[in-house]
């Protein structure tokens, strides 16, 4: 990720993770169909050190992040948390978008970031 993205982080909590699972859920609603094709064949075309790659990339950066925010959370070892975190964002924006795409109005979506964010945010503190 760049320095940009970096640098635009929120620094409070909450707003950071409601801009994580926006950005994810936002990400894979871009073309749902083509984002169904891509999660299936990669695996078969030898393709997954890309995405791995960028999947470290990512808990590299939350973690990150989380650290500079230790105040702000319990006591919890901070790549546990990072894979939560990054896991259960991950699960409900990919999910969604492949298994119920045609439920996904502006009201939905904006469900979907409150309540994912209440959980993480939760899980956190």
């Amino acid at each position: 990720m760049s320095g940009t993205t970096r640098r635009s982080w929120p620094s409070s909590l909450d707003k950071a993770v409601r801009k994580l699972v926006t950005v994810a859920i936002e990400a894979h609603r871009i073309n749902p169909k083509l984002h169904r094709v891509l999660a299936e064949q990669i695996p078969r075309t030898g393709q997954l050190k890309e995405v791995e790659a960028f999947n470290r990339e990512v808990h590299t950066l939350v973690r990150t992040y989380l650290e500079s925010r230790r105040k702000e959370m319990r006591k919890i070892d901070p790549g546990l948390a990072t894979f939560i975190c990054v896991s259960t964002i991950e699960a409900v924006a990919h999910n969604t978008v492949l298994n119920h795409a045609e439920m996904l109005s502006e009201k939905t979506v904006k469900v979907l970031v409150d309540e994912t964010t209440r959980m993480v945010v939760g899980y956190l503190r």
